[in-house]
């Protein structure tokens, strides 16, 4: 059976009828399955995982950028996450019987058609970009909404031309598997959570196949690395962990706690505990609980 999987990030977390509202809209398309999804007031973003097939997901997709595009004004939006859309992202994830060309394929004809219906701009990113900078989101989002609105003919979005007056711009686009994640610090210094992040990203001489930067959670009065891990067979999670915890330990600082935002592979998740557990083949079979769709 072909399975494909969406991971939209819209800008609210904080406001739970409106995210209702949205999960709502993606539910309403018959053979979509929401697996997760997660708000956090601090980022005041919403990370939604569902799965369908080829035929439904970008209806799904689009009805939930549809409805965050009435719901969400970025002019008053305010959080510690970099954003460019009430919709900021919306990537496709091969997941079975399903070529990343497949993905790619959905991901264009689905940013044609957000803009020509809701006058959304486009952004394709990651294997649908049609240039090699605009792989990495980074360099399409800098800037964000604010600096967008002024300046996007410096920027040209591969469909539209001009931005949404509140909605902003979104970025659609096709990648492997990534895992969102999350360490928090028991400090609320930011300069060592910036600086963390500086050393544990590749774009700063870091581990290979991480993106990091540094926030602020305001509302806990700590500090958090806030990272994607963009291949975890050859950067796992582990490694990762273990290289925050030894930069940590420079600036005197603890670990509170890590955190997994979405889902994430079963065997990313295995890797862990196997190197924790000091266990030699550690096999899925022997976790108690599983969910599994079906």
């Amino acid at each position: 059976m072909k399975i494909i999987e969406c991971v939209p990030n819209f800008s609210e977390g904080r406001n739970i009828e409106n995210i209702n509202k949205i999960l709502d809209a993606i539910k309403g398309i018959e053979g979509i399955k929401v697996l997760d999804y997660e708000h956090d007031k601090d980022h005041n973003r919403t990370v939604v995982t569902f799965i369908g097939t080829p035929e439904n997901i970008a209806e799904a997709a689009f009805r939930g950028c549809k409805k965050a595009s009435e719901l969400i004004d970025l002019n008053v939006h305010k959080g510690e996450h970099p954003r460019m859309g009430a919709t900021d992202v919306i990537p496709f994830i091969p997941v079975s019987d399903v070529s990343m060309k497949e993905g790619v394929s959905i991901a264009e004809k689905l940013g044609e058609r957000i803009w020509k219906e809701l006058k959304i701009p486009i952004y394709l990113y990651e294997e649908a970009a049609k240039t090699p900078e605009r792989k990495n989101l980074a360099n399409v989002r800098k800037g964000e909404f604010e600096w967008l609105k002024e300046n996007i003919e410096k920027r040209p979005p591969d469909f539209g031309d001009k931005i949404h007056p509140t909605a902003g711009a979104t970025a659609v686009g096709a990648r492997e598997f990534l895992i969102a994640f999350n360490v928090n610090l028991g400090t609320n210094d930011l300069s060592i959570a910036k600086k963390i992040a500086k050393a544990v990203r590749f774009k700063s001489g870091g581990l290979r196949y991480v993106k990091a930067l540094g926030f602020e959670i305001k509302e806990r009065g700590i500090v958090q690395v806030s990272m994607n891990l963009t291949n975890y067979k050859k950067t796992p999670v582990h490694k990762v962990f273990e290289m925050i915890k030894s930069e940590a330990n420079r600036y005197g600082v603890s670990i509170i706690e890590s955190e997994v935002i979405g889902l994430a592979p079963m065997d990313s998740l295995i890797d862990v505990a196997d190197f924790y557990l000091k266990l030699e083949n550690f096999k899925k079979e022997q976790i108690f609980e599983r969910r599994i769709w079906e």
